[in-house]
């Protein structure tokens, strides 16, 4: 799919999924002959788990972590409960204040 169809389909925008490529958290994907951006259907979940950890408040720098984990052929699952018990932890902190 190209990258407008991409937007399309997880609801972000292209500036967006190209920034996410220069950040390295989706790979450079191959390109037609016209110079068009092609991505597979994986890249769209991958995408949605980046959206949803940002929601969860994992920053983009977290979420690179964890994806290095994964391409690794490590399970992320502990690294990623220690981060989201991070955020927990400020923000009941912030509410003691």
């Amino acid at each position: 799919m190209r990258i407008g169809d991409l937007a399309a389909t997880t609801g972000v925008s292209t500036q967006t999924l190209r920034f996410y490529e220069r950040e390295g958290l989706l790979s450079a994907p191959s390109r037609q002959s016209n110079g068009y951006r092609v991505y597979d259907d994986e890249v769209a979940s991958r995408v949605g788990f980046i959206r949803a950890a940002q929601s969860a408040g994992l920053t983009l720098a977290d979420i690179a972590g964890v994806l290095t984990l994964r391409e690794d052929g490590q399970a992320p699952c502990s690294h990623v409960h220690s981060l989201l018990d991070g955020k927990l932890n400020e923000v009941l902190s912030l509410i003691h204040i």
